[in-house]
């Protein structure tokens, strides 16, 4: 019993003890916690601060501005997919409805991406193709590979894509490597075009290749 008592005054004591220097605690913790809040801002590791989500979604640089997108008719259709029989490849595409570029970064992930602002097949205007491209040796997720190879077109090489029931056909008019400091793709076009880009992410304009084609004709594929 006698052991007790003692163990407890014992704990008592050491509590008034740290009660009597918690100023001094407190003054030593803050020192440590701002001088390493310092340190950390120096070295940009500090986390970003949360954003409000915009109404509005950031545009993507690599894309020219454009009030809206011509108006559907209705021929127009959504791209599913795409076949370059002279470099072998072949994609699906992906359709999305926003410009948000952390939405269109994660599908570029699965394969191409047309940019949502752009024309659709059938209908006048460019439509806008987006994918990944990389020489890595070894790549675990193929669809850094979607754009491999697109360098390699010349002018006249077909390119065919796919909506669910109609195929459309065009022919390669250029190719170019563009840097990041050249003009964003344009939208507004005369005619129907088709313009292919690699692309490292939508949030910053990169060196890229580009491919335009110009439509050549359409023909259904159901059956």
């Amino acid at each position: 019993m006698g052991e007790i008592t003692d163990f407890i005054v014992r704990l008592f004591g050491a509590c008034a003890r740290a009660y009597e220097r918690k100023w001094s605690f407190l003054g030593v913790f803050a020192f440590v916690f701002l001088g390493s809040l310092s340190l950390l801002a120096q070295l940009s590791l500090l986390p970003d601060a949360p954003q409000a989500p915009s109404a509005t979604p950031a545009a993507s640089p690599l894309i020219a501005l454009s009030s809206h997108r011509a108006t559907s008719t209705a021929a127009a259709e959504f791209p599913t997919s795409m076949v370059i029989p002279a470099i072998g490849l072949s994609v699906t595409i992906a359709n999305p409805d926003t410009t948000d570029i952390g939405t269109l970064d994660h599908l570029l992930l699965k394969g191409a991406v047309r940019y949502p602002t752009s024309a659709l097949l059938g209908e006048a205007g460019n439509v806008v193709l987006f994918g990944h491209s990389s020489y890595l040796p070894i790549v675990l997720n193929q669809a850094y590979k979607t754009f491999d190879g697109i360098q390699k077109l010349t002018p006249g090489d077909a390119i065919t894509v796919y909506s669910s029931d109609t195929a459309y056909t065009y022919r390669v008019k250029s190719v170019t490597k563009e840097s990041a400091n050249d003009a964003a793709i344009p939208l507004s076009v005369t005619g129907r075009v088709l313009t292919l880009s690699t692309c490292d992410s939508f949030g910053e304009k990169t060196d890229r290749f580009v491919v335009v084609a110009d439509f050549v004709e359409s023909h259904s594929i159901s059956s």
